[in-house]
């Protein structure tokens, strides 16, 4: 069977870089080593949004894939993002990661279709060829209801049911398409692991799924392996409990202008954390506004996630 199993927490972690802007590959091995030692993490997917991915040359990609490899010692499955906007790009972009050492990919919209939308069967092909060209197991991301990148179920069901497709990363933040698509996905793919990537709705996702693919378990990966557990365990009150102890947090990095800064802002919690030294970004990322490193290290302190030795 292509794939692994992914039923658990699996984060993507930021890239760090140092204060001049470039790649940070000591901090790399910090933040990947801590995070592949946590029991219940299932692996890290790099080079997505909260990785800024498209932020990096194709140089880089490569060297920061290798990187993470390395940092967990090949204990776990290290999945790159693949952001390339046309399918032949993309299918290269994947090839490349697999010949680093990728043991998957997330691939991505073309991105053009966010403000264009996409014709009919471009979705189905571009999932197949990134995997006839690169062999690399895929998982399915499915974007927010509100852009036109979104796929239909249709769509979904279609690309769940080809060759390489094992996993669905859904994050259609619309509740009513999740309470009514998620059971049918599972009744017509009920191999197809489903990850909830609503890092600012987990609760309400906890219950449907086999794991979570989120930028959040960069910071809190204790409390999220709780909420999973709990989730299975369809054990409501033990969930909304980690849910509340984690809201502080959920509000100073994703309840901000755009979801775009949750990558600024998971930066500063890892600060906090102690694996980070400093939250510096790259470009088009903008440092976040005075006060803000200070209310996320005290949500950081409210929640009870403990500095990491």
């Amino acid at each position: 069977m292509v794939g692994f199993d992914m039923c658990g927490l699996t984060p993507a972690p930021v890239t760090p870089f140092t204060r001049t802007g470039e790649v940070d590959y000591e901090a790399i091995h910090r933040l990947g080593s801590w995070l592949g030692s946590i029991d219940g993490v299932k692996g890290l997917v790099v080079l997505g949004h909260a990785g800024e991915g498209t932020f990096l040359t194709q140089e880089e990609q490569v060297a920061v894939i290798k990187a993470f490899v390395k940092s967990v010692d090949s204990k776990i499955p290290i999945i790159a993002g693949i952001t390339g906007e046309g399918t032949e790009v993309a299918a290269l972009e994947a090839k490349r990661a697999k010949e680093a050492g990728a043991s998957a990919g997330l691939l991505y919209p073309s991105h053009g279709w966010l403000r264009f939308g996409y014709q009919e069967g471009a979705p189905q092909d571009r999932y197949r060829r990134v995997y006839e060209v690169s062999g690399l197991p895929l998982i399915l991301f499915q974007y927010p209801d509100n852009t036109k990148a979104t796929y239909s179920l249709n769509t979904m069901l279609d690309i769940a049911a080809q060759p390489g497709v094992f996993a669905m990363k859904n994050g259609v933040r619309n509740m009513r398409r999740w309470d009514t698509e998620i059971p049918v996905i599972r009744r017509e793919h009920p191999d197809l692991q489903i990850l909830s990537c609503h890092d600012e709705y987990l609760l309400h996702t906890a219950f449907d799924v086999d794991g979570f693919l989120v930028g959040y378990g960069n910071i809190a990966p204790e409390a999220l392996l709780q909420l999973i557990e709990a989730g299975k365990a369809k054990d409501y009150k033990k969930a909304r409990e980690v849910h509340d102890r984690l809201l502080p947090v959920t509000k100073s990095v994703y309840h901000r202008g755009s979801h775009m800064e949750g990558t600024v802002a998971l930066k500063h919690a890892l600060v906090a954390r102690g694996i980070l030294n400093h939250a510096t970004v790259r470009s088009p990322l903008r440092p976040l506004e005075n006060g803000a490193e200070q209310e996320i290290h005290n949500a950081i302190k409210l929640a009870a996630l403990a500095r990491v030795a």
